[in-house]
């Protein structure tokens, strides 16, 4: 099994490999049938995936609260997807791209705030650095 973080890290090759895919399917096409197109792409993927692994039973201790907030992260996830692609047709993927990645620092935030998670100086730093680094390279040039 892999660990969380080749997960994570494998999150993050593919998100960064979305922005330049994204970037060049977006051209000449409509940033929200761009994000349809991709997502029934996810959703054919998904269920292939889950078909393969025999993982359609329905979980004995699922909660209809945790249904609501699997609905809620899905309509976050599109909204992130229908603005992120809009965004790329109107920029260069150099410049959405770190500023899409603030999204660190928002779950941050919302992790703290709405889940109680701890908050110590490496978490503050990193979050500062993530955002200085979006700042940077997405500052217009002078």
């Amino acid at each position: 099994m892999l660990s969380w973080k080749v997960c994570a890290f494998a999150s993050a090759f593919f998100a960064g490999l979305t922005a330049i895919l994204g970037k060049l399917g977006v051209a000449g096409l409509n940033s929200n049938l761009a994000t349809l197109i991709r997502t029934v792409v996810i959703i054919v993927l998904t269920a292939a995936i889950v078909t393969t692994r025999n993982e359609w039973q329905w979980p004995q201790t699922t909660t209809p609260r945790a249904i609501v907030f699997l609905v809620l992260s899905g309509i976050a996830t599109g909204l992130s997807w229908l603005f992120y692609y809009r965004a790329l047709q109107m920029a260069p993927a150099s410049l959405v791209a770190p500023i899409d990645k603030l999204s660190v620092v928002f779950a941050i935030i919302l992790g703290v705030v709405v889940l109680g998670e701890p908050l110590n100086w490496r978490v503050v730093a990193g979050g500062g650095l993530v955002t200085a680094g979006a700042l940077v390279l997405a500052w217009p040039k002078a």
